[in-house]
């Protein structure tokens, strides 16, 4: 069950590496019945790339309609759960990453083993870019722009681009029969 009862979605918090975060995150993902609704607030630099996969999978597989708020920032790997939510909002705040991936390696390994890991990953960053298009909705070419080399996507740029709406910072409020960000006044563009 819920670390507490309340009416209305179940609220989880990404902070921090995801990675470092999965278990719980993962557990509290599961608590949302198929089909079922929550809120996701956003602050994290990001994590594995099979987490993202993981995390975005339960979401998509279990037809979670989850409503993603970026509170401070949302990048890297955390950028595949965000792009997995129904409704994203963002605030003039906020701030995204878009990069390649990144591999290491801390392990010794065979030169057989690391041309095999370089042909996995070259082919996972390909199939995770066009997954992130899919799941935003938008071409390839708006998130290859983003990805190559790498770019800060600051909230209004990315309502802008229609992948997400932009909440004045003064209107944040969280209404408490809904359990999700509420509005003073009407979302506005900046």
């Amino acid at each position: 069950m819920s670390d507490y009862d309340h009416d209305g979605p179940i609220e989880i918090a990404l902070v921090g590496d995801i990675t470092d975060n999965e278990p719980e995150l993962t557990e509290k993902l599961l608590q949302v019945p198929p089909g079922g609704t929550c809120t996701l607030y956003f602050d994290s630099p990001g994590g594995s790339p099979y987490t993202a996969m993981s995390l975005t999978s339960l979401m998509v597989l279990r037809g979670v309609k989850a409503t993603g708020i970026v509170t401070g920032e949302c990048s890297s790997a955390a950028l595949w759960p965000f792009a997995a939510c129904q409704r994203r909002l963002v605030t003039a705040y906020s701030v995204l990453l878009f990069h390649p991936m990144k591999w290491q390696s801390e392990e010794h390994v065979q030169i057989t083993e690391a041309a095999e890991w370089a042909r996995h990953f070259e082919k996972l960053e390909t199939d995770m870019d066009q997954l992130l298009a899919e799941l935003f909705g938008v071409s390839s070419d708006v998130i290859a722009r983003w990805v190559r080399p790498g770019r800060y996507v600051s909230g209004p740029e990315l309502a802008e681009a229609g992948l997400a709406e932009i909440i004045p910072f003064t209107s944040l409020q969280i209404d408490a029969k809904n359990g999700a960000a509420g509005r003073k006044r009407p979302i506005t563009a900046r």
